[in-house]
């Protein structure tokens, strides 16, 4: 189901466990599981909200990670398999 899992290696040391890119991994890895749900349970409205609201946490975690430190953030995504952010 989620494709993300062999990532997780390089995110779960305990010393890395609050980071932001590890956040940022968690919250993908959820979206995966809830993506898989909706498409399956097409008509749970409150999974769908959940997962909107998750999806603009690590959007939110993004956008900082993308002020902090850019390179990072392009190393995230590319990782992930993510959208990168809008640049204006």
């Amino acid at each position: 189901m989620p494709k993300n899992s062999s990532i997780h290696s390089s995110f779960s040391s305990p010393k890395r466990e609050g980071s932001i890119e590890s956040q940022i991994f968690r919250l993908t890895d959820r979206v995966a599981r809830l993506t898989y749900h909706s498409r399956k349970h097409n008509k749970d409205f409150s999974s769908q909200r959940g997962l909107w609201k998750i999806l603009g946490k690590r959007k939110r975690l993004l956008i900082y990670l993308f002020r902090t430190n850019p390179m990072s953030c392009e190393n995230i995504t590319n990782q992930l398999g993510i959208r990168r952010l809008k640049r204006d």
